[in-house]
């Protein structure tokens, strides 16, 4: 899997950039994998009292560039539309989006910009960069893994590659929860953040 995953990939970056990749010899940036949403997801999890709670953001997107020989080159750029939460509870869900937690008014995008990309193991790598809530930025270390690559069978000179990634964070380090929400007993401090992509290359 891992031999066939490599010569995908040498053949796809050893050919002409495409109209979806900005890249120039100069500034030595990886390719651009354009993110199919539709197949992709930021999703999260936070304990209520003892019972994990699942939510996602419907509306997010960025920016991947990603080469695995050029990991200098390489750079995650992701922006969230704060209102966009659902935890399929429209009550809860807009009191979320209030100055309790996210004040999404006052704050409309969270965003996550790596400032470098290292290999940790076979097909497995950490992005570290910046995460920015309301109005605190803090560096995280984001793990991930590239799931595998192929070509996409409905369309020509199209590849296909899927990525995974889990972090945690501290939602008071991030100032989201104010007043009696501070506190941990009902809603818990660390927030599970899983995110899964689904994005494609095509060559011209």
């Amino acid at each position: 899997m891992t031999t066939t995953i490599a010569l995908i990939l040498a053949l796809l970056f050893s050919t002409n950039v495409d109209s979806t990749v900005s890249v120039t010899s100069a500034d030595n940036h990886a390719p651009e994998w354009r993110i199919d949403a539709s197949h992709s997801a930021v999703n999260f999890k936070i304990r209520h009292f003892f019972t994990p709670v699942p939510g996602t953001f419907e509306t997010w997107g960025g920016t991947l560039l990603f080469d695995p020989a050029n990991l200098e080159g390489s750079k995650i750029d992701i922006s969230l539309d704060v209102a966009s939460i659902n935890t399929k509870n429209e009550r809860r869900d807009n009191h979320l989006r209030t100055a309790d937690f996210f004040n999404a008014e006052q704050f409309p995008t969270m965003k996550f910009v790596s400032k470098e990309i290292r290999s940790t193991g076979e097909n497995t790598y950490v992005a570290v960069g910046d995460l920015t809530i309301k109005e605190t930025t803090k560096t995280i270390e984001l793990p991930f893994t590239m799931l595998g690559a192929m070509p996409d069978p409905r369309n020509e000179n199209t590849t296909i590659a899927g990525f995974s990634a889990e972090t945690s964070i501290l939602r008071n380090e991030y100032g989201v929860g104010t007043g009696d929400y501070i506190q941990t007993a009902v809603i818990g401090d660390e927030v599970t953040i899983e995110i899964n992509l689904e994005v494609r290359n095509t060559k011209e």
